[in-house]
């Protein structure tokens, strides 16, 4: 080991403007089998007197269920407006299908642009704040959805509703990756993504009651829909201002022995985590290098465009099945229910078993065949709408899965916000293109949105592959030589802002 890498911190605090910093963890932690960090952790568990299964169990419960509210409340907003379509909103706003798939699209521009600024920003403002403050504002915009009047107004919602919840998504898998060690993460993971197919199904059930409201105080259904949900979110965003998590490094609900135990943890997992360097845009530029992130955000884009042709367009798929608008919203909510419990039986197994590339690969060919059944059962709208099951099923497992596995195998801050933010980012690109592939045209076959959906699958399932190979040839080419003696050749600040890249750090596949 060189000398450089067993510095105390106190060097990087010459080359930084942070304060008190711990030392790095010894690179021969990093070394260790999984069983032998598992002792180790349970020999610092005894050492600070934590109980830690009853520690992980308290996190769990401050950390997963506000993540899954916020998230439920943002996805809730971002995809009614496929409930406010069923009930006349193209209508009485005189929107052609095109106008439609505008009024989609333009809230991916600003929700792609900001996402990476978003997760910069978290090391500035505490995430509660932050995330907080940006829920409520969604919330009003879509409240301010239902008094649209023309398809300008539509759009400009659409818009700030693209501003507003750019930061929601990458901020939550960037804060929950930095709790949990590979071996805990994907059960989280699917649990907190699990609330998108919560909310697909809510989204559905709330618009087969709110049907009811039509006409009342002169509002139709649709304008119901957003004021209804937009309140909802505008008034639990107060609450999530107290119970929204920050860092294990300054979170509110862990007292300073328990921080400190969890920080040492992690350590022992993944290294150290920079929390106390101070980043710069050098940093995030040289994260912008690593061809990693380029690999996985094509994955990632290529499961988003069937994702969200789903999410956007099932409602209206299943009422051409030949279901009316009302049975249309009931029948759309039981494929997210069934993909939710999918989800979760797979991320157990994962986290048991330690792997991940079988279980993405199992996820798409179910995707796949769901698909199958969608574009092969024209005339059979039971077997189509059980293609519905198996479509999302597979899609909304294999994206937490590709979260998950990619955030995990990114180490320190600086990797993590970046790495996730830029994929997420980059993928949701696919909601751009969700938006035009299912024009009402087509209806109901709908041959060329499920043809390019299946596509999607296909390549994601490659690039899955591909992903895999890459980290197999990485763990490899980390054990040589000229490997190491690069690696020893930098700094210690350098050594812990690259995380992941140090050659001790083995990745999981």
């Amino acid at each position: 080991m060189s000398s450089k890498a067993s510095l105390e911190l106190t060097s990087i605090k010459a080359d930084s403007s942070s304060a008190d910093i711990e030392s790095a963890t010894p690179i021969n932690d990093l070394q260790l089998p999984l069983s032998e960090k598992n002792a180790k952790v349970e020999q610092l568990a005894q050492e600070h007197n934590i109980n830690h299964k009853k520690l992980m169990w308290k996190i769990d419960l401050c950390v997963v269920p506000p993540f899954c509210l916020l998230y439920f409340l943002a996805f809730l907003d971002r995809v009614n407006i496929s409930n406010a379509k069923i009930y006349g909103m193209e209508e009485s706003l005189h929107l052609t299908s095109n106008q439609y798939s505008v009024a989609l699209t333009v809230f991916f521009v600003p929700y792609i642009v900001f996402e990476v600024l978003s997760n910069y920003m978290l090391k500035s403002i505490k995430p509660h704040m932050w995330l907080s403050a940006m829920i409520l504002l969604f919330g009003v915009v879509t409240i301010c959805m239902a008094y649209s009047r023309n398809y300008g107004g539509i759009v400009t919602c659409r818009l700030f509703l693209g501003i507003f919840e750019a930061g929601s998504f990458p901020s939550i898998f960037y804060i929950m990756a930095n709790f949990y060690s590979s071996a805990e993460s994907q059960r989280r993971f699917s649990f907190f993504f699990s609330c998108t197919c919560l909310a697909g199904g809510c989204a559905g059930a709330l618009a087969y009651r709110i049907h009811d409201l039509d006409g009342t105080h002169g509002l139709k259904s649709w304008q119901w829909i957003y004021i209804i949900e937009g309140s909802f979110t505008a008034g639990l965003a107060i609450l999530l201002y107290f119970i929204v998590p920050d860092f294990p490094e300054n979170c509110r609900f862990l007292n300073e022995n328990e921080r400190s135990f969890i920080k040492k943890k992690l350590e022992v997992y993944s290294g150290n985590s920079g929390f106390e360097i101070k980043q710069t845009w050098k940093d995030v530029g040289k994260v912008m290098k690593d061809p990693v992130i380029y690999i996985c955000a094509i994955c990632y884009f290529s499961f988003i465009v069937p994702a969200y042709s789903y999410a956007f367009f099932a409602p209206t798929i299943i009422r051409d099945m030949g279901y009316v608008a009302m049975e249309a919203q009931s029948h759309s909510i039981y494929p997210w229910l069934a993909s939710m419990g999918f989800s979760i039986m797979v991320a157990y197994i994962s986290d048991y078993l330690y792997i991940r590339i079988p279980f993405a690969i199992l996820a798409c060919l179910v995707s796949i065949c769901g698909f199958g059944m969608v574009i092969g059962a024209q005339h059979e709208p039971l077997v189509r709408y059980g293609g519905c099951f198996m479509l999302a099923a597979g899609l909304y497992t294999a994206m937490p899965i590709l979260i998950c596995w990619v955030s995990l195998n990114f180490s320190g801050h600086t990797r993590k916000s970046v790495g996730t933010a830029f994929i997420i980012g980059f993928g949701n690109i696919g909601g751009i293109v969700a938006s035009f592939i299912f024009p009402n045209s087509d209806a109901p076959r709908y041959l060329k949105g499920f043809g390019i959906c299946l596509a999607f699958v296909l390549l994601a399932l490659i690039m899955c592959l591909v992903y895999c190979g890459y980290l197999a040839w990485l763990n490899k080419k980390k054990q040589t030589p000229e490997y190491r003696a690069a690696w020893e050749q930098l700094d210690s600040r350098e050594q812990i802002m690259k995380g992941d890249l140090n050659p001790d750090f083995k990745y999981l596949y």
